[in-house]
């Protein structure tokens, strides 16, 4: 006979490390839990530390002459204001007499300082007939070295900025204001001059006929799909290519966009127009498969008590099926918006990756996207591009954080538990 006491503790045996088999898969999820958190936390706060930087700019105090001589009251856009600029930083330091020292002395402010000064004096017509203190940008390498991003205890051999200038910028006036031209800003070579509202007014416009073309047509595509089309093989072969179709690479849709959009119908290189189409192509799969599974989780009781009441299958789909699924309608286009947002692949290849300065009008005129200017900066070997790099991604993530968090409380607010 076996003994009942000897089975009892080789139960218990059995059972104590099953537990701790249980509590040690617990704690590798927990580690793994803290590690993914870790490495999140350590990225995003390398990029806020980064990017930091370009939310600040440095200015430089210039005494400028604006006597009737230089400027004309009755022409003023007709003044030479880098002549002038140039004038005021000869007058500040006069040793400053070879071609070489004055190109030096030159490039401590930035490139689009006469610019900076013609708007003033546009504002402020006053000023005009006297010398007057007038603050303009710093050049980047200035602005590098005002952060610290130079040490000036290198050798005057490894540092951008040499002993003369520094020398020069400690004699000047000089502040650190908040960079407003980052977010006014179009594009520029010059990486204190560089801001990202281009960009943005791009993806904007991208987004907004992304949004257009994808909601109703995937939507549509989802009730019909899920509400009237039969049962068949080719029902279940358009469901496997749309599923496909959501894990296709992004420069797939780019390349398709490329030869179809921009080869065969002529549609303006570049352009939001081409943009939101090929985005809206990347997103249907993904609006799609979400507003099936919304469709999928209304119970069948609320489709059987409409058509038992005399409504038709129409009605009964768009008066009581659809609008109790339009949260997962909402959430899936706005998770498919977001990815949108932050795709670049697609854009290259569609030519959005070209320089532009100018602030799109419309969906026909070039611009760029928040990714690619992303891209484009990061490519930039100036060091002052970094920050810039840096405090885009800080903008990206902010707005897509912000269209999740909207797809949440949309979900949350309208949704109705069976």
């Amino acid at each position: 006979m076996t003994n009942p006491d000897a089975n009892f503790l080789k139960g218990q045996k059995h059972l104590t490390r099953r537990y701790r088999a249980e509590q040690r898969f617990q704690w590798i999820g927990r580690i793994a839990i803290a590690a993914s958190l870790t490495f999140l936390v350590f990225m995003v706060a390398s990029i806020f530390w980064q990017g930091k930087g370009a939310l600040i700019t440095t200015k430089i105090a210039l005494t400028v002459d604006l006597s009737t001589e230089m400027i004309d009251p009755a022409n003023i856009k007709g003044a030479s204001f880098d002549k002038i600029i140039k004038l005021a930083l000869r007058t500040e330091f006069p040793e400053a007499t070879k071609r070489k020292q004055k190109k030096r002395l030159y490039a401590l402010v930035s490139s689009d300082a006469g610019f900076q000064l013609r708007d003033q004096i546009l504002e402020g017509p006053a000023l005009l007939g006297a010398d007057q203190t007038i603050w303009v940008s710093a050049s980047d390498d200035v602005d590098m070295l005002m952060k610290g991003h130079i040490d000036r205890n290198k050798p005057q051999n490894s540092r951008r900025l040499s002993d003369q200038q520094i020398s020069w910028i400690d004699a000047l006036l000089v502040k650190q204001v908040f960079n407003t031209g980052f977010f006014t800003n179009g594009d520029s070579r010059e990486p204190e001059l560089a801001g990202i509202l281009s960009a943005l007014v791009g993806s904007a416009l991208s987004l907004l006929i992304c949004f257009a073309l994808s909601f109703p047509i995937g939507i549509m595509s989802a009730i019909y799909l899920e509400e009237f089309a039969k049962k068949g093989r080719w029902s279940d072969l358009i469901e496997i290519n749309i599923n496909n179709l959501a894990a296709v690479p992004s420069i797939v849709f780019g390349l398709l966009g490329l030869s179809i959009f921009l080869n065969v119908f002529g549609l303006p290189r570049s352009s939001p127009l081409v943009g939101g189409m090929v985005l809206s192509l990347m997103t249907l799969p993904t609006i799609i498969i979400a507003a099936r599974a919304s469709l999928r989780a209304v119970p069948p009781s609320i489709r059987e008590a409409a058509l038992g009441m005399g409504a038709s299958p129409v009605q009964a789909t768009f008066h009581h099926v659809a609008p109790l699924a339009m949260p997962g309608f909402l959430t899936g286009t706005i998770v498919g918006m977001a990815q949108a947002l932050g795709e670049t692949a697609p854009l290259l290849m569609i030519g959005m990756v070209a320089f532009i300065v100018d602030i799109p009008g419309s969906i026909l005129e070039p611009a760029t996207a928040l990714p690619v200017q992303i891209f484009l900066w990061a490519d930039s070997p100036e060091r002052a591009f970094l920050e810039k790099t840096s405090a885009a991604i800080i903008v990206l993530l902010i707005f897509l954080v912000l269209m999740n968090i909207i797809a949440i409380i949309l979900r949350k607010k309208y949704e109705i538990r069976f």
